[in-house]
C-alpha cells in the first residue's frame, strides 16, 4: 500500500485513471463532473444524503478528482482554467493523449491536440460540446454498485435506467476533428471544417454522424458557410489504396454505400445550446433557405431522393438533455415534424414505399410460384390420367415400361407393348413352355410313326 501512495499520491486505481485517460482522450477538456457522469454515472446516485450540493458534487467527484491528481504527478493531465461557473478543467498533455491513445484503441495520429488554453476564456463552447456527447450517450448507472444508498436514490437510478437509451460509448466519439477540403488528414489545408464531433455507432444505427455545436452567437449565414465547408470535404476524392478515387471520408469511416440508385452523403446534425442572444427557432428558417442546395431531395415515386446530399439536422441541447436521441425533438431540414434521431438522419418514407414495393414484388412471386406449382400438378394430373395399364393386371406403366412402349408401340415375339414386365414374362415363359410342349408333342408324334414303320418292315422281309 505504501508503494501505491508514493507511485500514486491520491490513491488512485488504475480503473479510475483509465476512465479519466479514455474519456478526456475524446473531449480533450472536461471537468471532474463531467468525466464521472460519463465513467462513472452511478455515483450520480451516492452520497445524497450530504447537506449540500457542493458537499455531494465534491463526494461524488473525488475518486475522479484523485485520478486526475495522480495523472498530473505522472505528467499525463494538466489543470487547463475554470469555466465561467468557476469549475476546474482538465486536459491532457502529450504523453496523456499518447496515454489515451492506447485506452480507446486509436492511433496516436486520430487523437487531436491537447486543448491546451481552452479554459482561458471560460470554456463555454468546449462545455456545450461535452454536454452535448452526455446528453447522446445517456450513460446508465450500475444498479448492483447502489445496494447501499437510500429508497429515493435508487428509484431515481432506476429511472435512468428505465429511460430510452443513448448511442455508442465513449469511444464511439471523437471530438474537434478537421474535415480537410485540401491537405491531408494531419496537416489540413484551408477551405475545410472541424467538426465539434464525430459520431460512429454502427451497432446502434448511426454508422456516422457529424455534430456541430452552436452557442447562439452565430448567424444563419455564418453557420451555413460552415456547412459548405462540410459539403466541400464530403464531395471531396482522393485516390484509394486500390488506386481508385473515392470519397475522402470513406477512407477514415464507414457507412452504407449506395443503395437502389440513391447515395446519400453523412449526416450534420446542429445541436444548438442557448448561451447567446440569438434565438434558434429564427435562425433554423433562415438557414434552411440557405442550406437548401446541400440538403433538399428530388421528387420521386412517392417519397424524396437525397441522392448526394447532405441531411441537416437541428435539434436544441436541452431537449437532447431530456429526451435523448431517441426522442421526437430533431427537426430534419425539409420537413416539418420532429422525429428521432435515427429517423431524421434515414428516408421513412422512401422505406415505406421500397418496402410496400418489395412485398407486392414477393407476394407477386409467390402467386407465380403457386401458378407454376398448380400448372405443374395440372400437367401431372393429366399424364397420370394418360398413364396406361397394364392388359393384364391392371397395373399403372412405371415412366421406363411408358417410355419403351411409347418408342416400341408394335407387339413382338418377346415383347408386348400392352403387358407390363412381370406380366410380359410370365406371357413369354408361358408362350416358351407351351412352344416347348408343342415341340415335344411332335417329337413323340414322330418317334410313333417312326416305331410303326419299323414294326411293317422287319429286318429279312421281302418289299
Amino acid at each position: 500500500m505504501a508503494g501505491k501512495r508514493l507511485t500514486n499520491p491520491a490513491g488512485s486505481s488504475n480503473d479510475r485513471r483509465g476512465d479519466v485517460l479514455r474519456v478526456l482522450g475524446v473531449l480533450k477538456v472536461a471537468t471532474a463532473d463531467q468525466i464521472q457522469r460519463i465513467a462513472s454515472p452511478h455515483l450520480t446516485y451516492r452520497h445524497t444524503m450530504k447537506a449540500t450540493a457542493s458537499e455531494r458534487k465534491t463526494a461524488r467527484t473525488a475518486s475522479h478528482a484523485g485520478a486526475l491528481s495522480d495523472l498530473r504527478k505522472h505528467g499525463l493531465a494538466e489543470n487547463g482554467g475554470t469555466t465561467r461557473a468557476g469549475e476546474s478543467l482538465r486536459n491532457l498533455t502529450t504523453k496523456g493523449l499518447e496515454a489515451a491513445s492506447y485506452e480507446l484503441g486509436r492511433p496516436l495520429t486520430e487523437m487531436g491536440s491537447t486543448a491546451r488554453g481552452a479554459g482561458s476564456s471560460g470554456a463555454t463552447h468546449p462545455m456545450a460540446v461535452n454536454e452535448t456527447v452526455i446528453a447522446m450517450l445517456r450513460p446508465k448507472p450500475d444498479l448492483r454498485l447502489l445496494t447501499g444508498e437510500p429508497v429515493e436514490a435508487k428509484a431515481a437510478a432506476q429511472a435512468a435506467v428505465d429511460s430510452p437509451a443513448g448511442v455508442g460509448t465513449i469511444a464511439s466519439y471523437a471530438t474537434e476533428v478537421p474535415l480537410p477540403a485540401t491537405g491531408t488528414w494531419r496537416a489540413p489545408g484551408k477551405g475545410g471544417a472541424q467538426a465539434d464531433i464525430v459520431l460512429t455507432a454502427p451497432q446502434d444505427g448511426i454508422p456516422l454522424l457529424f455534430i456541430e455545436v452552436d452557442n447562439c452567437h452565430e448567424t444563419a449565414e455564418e453557420i451555413a458557410a460552415k456547412l459548405l465547408k462540410y459539403a466541400r470535404f464530403i464531395k471531396r476524392q482522393i485516390k484509394d489504396t486500390d488506386g481508385k478515387d473515392k470519397p475522402m471520408w470513406r477512407t477514415r469511416w464507414m457507412a452504407r454505400v449506395a443503395e437502389r440508385g440513391e447515395a446519400p452523403h453523412p449526416p450534420v446534425l446542429i445541436v444548438f445550446s442557448h448561451i447567446g442572444a440569438r434565438d434558434p427557432n429564427r435562425t433554423v428558417p433562415r438557414l434552411q433557405e440557405l442550406t437548401r442546395p446541400l440538403r433538399a431531395g428530388e421528387p420521386a415515386d412517392g417519397f424524396s431522393s437525397y441522392d448526394r446530399k447532405i441531411p441537416i439536422i437541428a435539434t436544441g441541447l436541452r431537449n437532447l438533455r431530456e429526451h435523448g436521441p431517441n426522442g421526437p425533438v430533431f427537426l430534419r431540414f425539409g420537413r416539418t415534424h420532429m422525429q428521432p434521431l435515427r429517423d431524421a438522419i434515414g428516408n421513412p418514407r422512401r422505406d415505406t414505399v421500397l418496402a410496400r414495393r418489395a412485398e407486392r414484388a414477393r407476394a407477386q412471386q409467390e402467386e407465380y410460384q403457386e401458378q407454376l406449382r398448380r400448372a405443374a400438378e395440372q400437367k401431372r394430373a393429366e399424364r397420370e390420367a394418360a398413364r396406361p395399364a397394364c392388359a393384364g393386371c391392371g397395373t399403372k406403366f412405371d415412366n421406363d415400361r411408358w417410355e419403351n412402349t411409347r418408342l416400341s408401340p408394335t407387339p413382338g415375339h418377346r415383347w408386348h407393348s400392352t403387358l407390363c414386365e412381370p406380366c410380359e414374362n410370365k406371357t413369354v415363359a408361358a408362350a416358351d413352355q407351351a412352344e416347348r410342349d408343342r415341340l415335344e408333342q411332335e417329337a413323340a408324334v414322330n418317334a410313333e410313326k417312326a416305331r410303326g414303320w419299323r414294326s411293317r418292315f422287319r429286318p429279312g422281309q421281302a418289299l
